[in-house]
């Protein structure tokens, strides 16, 4: 039997099949079965129609400079391509909408401070005590800048605030105190009384079925009705805490989910230390339920982020509001198209930014949990 084997040819094995690099990735991702073959070969030929006419339009037979609508169609009266003009003549008024022209660097200061303040936001090392005084310093700032009145600047009513300003205030300012009502909901649903139970679940079951328009519809319309005779609440004040709200009511169910994840065990060893009930959820419970529901929380966020763009119903003009309003310009009017892609990338920034940082602070995260 062992001079049989020995005398057998041998057969070479086959190399091990390469599981990194490019040729793997698509192997496994685009051409890992007959129909994901034919999808992806469908894909790249669209794509292939597709990229060439886009860049045509945006770039090769795009007008940048032209007086007026007509100018940018020709002598033929049709759109050879984008008439990126438009978006040059109406820009500052796209950004900053009926704030006075001459006061236009204040709601840019205003624009450039919420950025520099999410910046700040994502960097770990300012979590704390630090990243509150920021954002209350911040805020208090671009009030200051907004409403002027002191400083050698003029008073600018809250009716004039538009344009990207107003989107990343209703924004912003939403998520900052929707936030942490949304937690304390969360946690008044899990509650041990009855009372506080019920009255977190009421709001939270009520506000999550009705649509943001309705609240605000409600907040700007139906609210000064029941209001004592000559009081007045400002329509921004109205709407902004409308977004609170309805925020608020979302956020504390994703929350309330990452509180079910937590082990039973963690809550146990928490009692056997002796914590309270606010420390321990203060350093245990919340951190961990926190950690878990990154992605939806992210989620919620952008969709307030896009969701201010409903504020127009009640007579305000956020971001996608002024484009429309520039639109209306008899001497530009037919390059909505142009509008509205510069409207979107606008958007894509900010939501692909906050989507990124996501991912990223949940892939730590998840490293931390797995060691």
């Amino acid at each position: 039997m062992v001079q049989i084997a020995e005398e057998l040819p041998l057969v070479p094995e086959r190399p091990p099949p390469r599981t990194h690099g490019i040729i793997a990735w698509l192997k496994a991702n685009l051409f890992n079965s007959v129909f994901n073959t034919i999808l992806t070969l469908l894909a790249l030929y669209f794509l292939a129609m597709a990229i060439p006419a886009a860049i045509r339009w945006a770039f090769i037979d795009a007008v940048w400079s032209a007086p007026n609508g007509q100018a940018c169609r020709g002598s033929s009266g049709e759109e050879a391509g984008a008439c990126w003009a438009f978006i040059h003549e109406k820009l500052r008024f796209i950004l900053f909408g009926r704030f006075p022209y001459d006061e236009q660097w204040r709601p840019l200061i205003a624009v450039l401070i919420f950025i520099g303040m999410i910046v700040a936001s994502c960097d770990r090392r300012m979590w704390g005590g630090r990243l509150g005084l920021v954002w209350v310093g911040g805020l208090a700032i671009v009030g200051v800048l907004m409403w002027g009145g002191m400083l050698g600047m003029s008073y600018v009513d809250t009716t004039l605030w538009s344009g990207l300003p107003l989107t990343l205030i209703l924004a912003t300012v939403g998520m900052v105190f929707a936030f942490p009502l949304g937690i304390l909901l969360a946690l008044g649903r899990r509650s041990q009384l009855p009372a506080v139970r019920a009255i977190c679940v009421g709001y939270i079951e009520l506000v999550r079925g009705v649509p943001l328009i309705t609240v605000l519809f409600m907040a700007s319309v139906m609210l000064p009705l029941f209001l004592p005779s000559g009081m007045t609440i400002d329509k921004l004040l109205r709407a902004q805490v409308a977004i609170i709200l309805f925020t608020a009511a979302y956020l504390a169910e994703v929350v309330r989910g990452g509180l079910q994840a937590i082990p039973k065990g963690q809550l146990e060893a928490a009692d056997a230390l002796g914590l309270g009930y606010w420390q321990r959820t203060r350093l245990i419970v919340l951190p961990q339920a926190l950690a878990m529901v990154i992605p939806p929380l992210v989620n919620s966020f952008i969709g307030t982020f896009k969701d201010t763009s409903l504020v127009i119903i009640i007579g305000l003009f956020d971001l996608l509001g002024t484009v429309n309003a520039a639109l209306a310009d008899a001497a530009w009017q037919g390059f909505s198209t142009e509008a509205y892609v510069f409207t979107a990338a606008i958007y894509f920034c900010f939501c692909f930014f906050m989507s990124r940082y996501s991912q990223m602070l949940e892939r730590e995260f998840n490293r931390g949990r797995q060691r």
